[in-house]
Formats: structure tokens, C-alpha cells, sequence
């Protein structure tokens, strides 16, 4: 009981482990990817109670209440929905046994400790995670720019006179314009698949 106490007053209670690829179906989180759409595991982080699974799509998180307890929780979050934001490394002091990575995953935030061994590990993660927060940021600001500009020649035309042209032929039209424009956009500006990122930074 005082070796329990004395691990988790020194933050050491569920130090996590980086599980290599080859492992990857041993797990937990394996179940849950959807393996149907492309989805693949990239990186993992395995400890006593949870899981963190970071896939090209998403973080799978399962969550266990406690160590002997096998409740599970599990919980995803696409990083287009759920952007990544305040990440942060720490890395281990003198007597430290382990190295932390933190962030917010939209406004969940997490914080992840792993064996200090595997610090240069987690600094591509660390890496990963940041690339994949300014891929996001800037997608976004992007469909900002298009939805506004949408609004502009919306206001644009509407101070225009078309004495031919019908009330609901000119709403119809304008509705038909601006769903086809926001789709448009929304696919060409929301990215779902970060495949690319993650083959960049991990093991690099």
C-alpha cells in the first residue's frame, strides 16, 4: 500500500509504454479502428489503465477507471472535429522516471506520461501532433476566407435589379449556388486522412 502511495505522490502510478508496430494487433484499439475505410494505427501508447491510439484519422482513447477494474471506456475524436491545441513536451529531470507529453484534443485535455527510455519516441509525436494542429488551423482559416467571400458577393448581387427574373427563380438559384459552394469547400478545405504527417515525422 505504501509503495502504491509513494508511485503516485511521484506522478509514477501509470507510467504508459510506446508499443512497436509489429504489436499493434495485440491490443485493444486494434478492435475498434475502421479498417474499412483505410483507417490504420500510427502510433501507440499502452499503460496499465488506457490506451491512446493515435490512427491517420483519430485518437481512440480507452479508458480504464483503474488498473483492476476492466470497465472500459472508449472514446474518439476525429482531429478535424476536434483539433489539437496547447501541446506540450516535458521532458524527464534528474530523478524522473518518465517524460510527459500534454494537449487539448478539442477541449478534452489529456496528458500522457511514458517511460523516459522512450523520450525520443514521443518527440515525434510531439512533432506529429503539432503538424497536424497547423494543418488544421490553416484548413479552417481557409473555409473562413471562402465563407466570407460567398457573403460579400451574396450582398453583391443582392443590391443588383433583375426586373426578368422571379422572387423564387432568384432564391432558388442563389440557394442552389451557395449549398453547392459551401460543399465545395468544406471538401476541399477539411482534410480527414493525416497519413501523410505521420509518415513524415514518426521513426524520422
Amino acid at each position: 500500500m505504501f509503495k502504491k502511495l509513494a508511485a503516485e505522490a511521484l506522478g509514477l502510478g501509470d507510467i504508459g509504454k510506446i508499443i512497436p508496430s509489429q504489436d499493434y494487433d495485440k491490443v485493444d484499439s486494434d478492435d475498434y479502428i475502421l479498417s474499412e475505410d483505410n483507417e490504420k494505427i500510427f502510433f501507440l501508447i499502452k499503460s496499465k489503465r488506457d490506451e491512446y491510439c493515435f490512427t491517420n484519422r483519430a485518437l481512440i482513447h480507452i479508458d480504464g477507471a483503474s488498473a483492476i477494474d476492466r470497465k472500459r471506456i472508449l472514446r474518439r475524436y476525429e482531429y478535424y472535429q476536434f483539433p489539437f491545441s496547447n501541446v506540450v513536451l516535458q521532458t524527464a529531470g534528474t530523478i524522473d522516471l518518465d517524460v510527459e507529453i500534454s494537449f487539448n484534443i478539442g477541449n478534452v485535455p489529456l496528458m500522457i506520461s511514458v517511460a523516459k527510455g522512450q523520450v525520443d519516441q514521443l518527440k515525434d509525436l510531439y512533432k506529429a501532433l503539432l503538424a497536424i494542429q497547423q494543418v488544421v488551423h490553416h484548413n479552417h482559416s481557409l473555409l473562413n476566407f471562402s465563407n466570407d467571400s460567398l457573403q460579400k458577393a451574396i450582398t453583391t448581387v443582392a443590391a443588383g435589379k433583375q426586373e426578368s427574373v422571379s422572387k423564387s427563380q432568384e432564391l432558388r438559384t442563389i440557394n442552389e449556388y451557395i449549398f453547392a459552394w459551401n460543399t465545395t469547400s468544406f471538401d476541399k478545405y477539411t482534410q480527414k486522412d493525416f497519413s501523410k504527417v505521420f509518415e513524415k515525422y514518426i521513426n524520422n
